[in-house]
């Protein structure tokens, strides 16, 4: 019984770690790449026209989806994908959007 626990911890520990590396990464990307337009918390700049993105309605897949693909609706630099900007780090931005209230 001990050892079952011993392993489960074991394997837990990590994991946590591991997901607290992923939002402290997508906290520092979304300061790089998006905070400078929507704003430090999220909170968006009506000056510039950008959105605020705390509590925002969208999904995580959707805003992966926004940041590496586009829409070409939308104004520069969303009109297309985020240069330079892979997959996961847009997950990773996608996931910290999420914990804005």
């Amino acid at each position: 019984m001990k050892f079952k626990f011993v392993v489960t911890v074991a394997f837990l520990l990590p994991m946590a770690a591991l997901a607290s590396w992923a939002a402290e990464d997508g906290a520092a990307l979304y300061k790089k790449k998006c905070a400078g337009c929507h704003g430090a918390n999220g909170e968006g700049k009506p000056a510039m026209k950008a959105p605020a993105l705390k509590g925002t309605k969208m999904e995580a897949d959707q805003i992966v989806q926004h940041l590496t693909k586009g829409e070409p609706d939308s104004k520069p630099p969303h009109n297309k994908g985020i240069s330079g900007l892979s997959e996961e780090q847009a997950k990773a931005i996608a996931d910290y959007i999420k914990t804005l209230k």
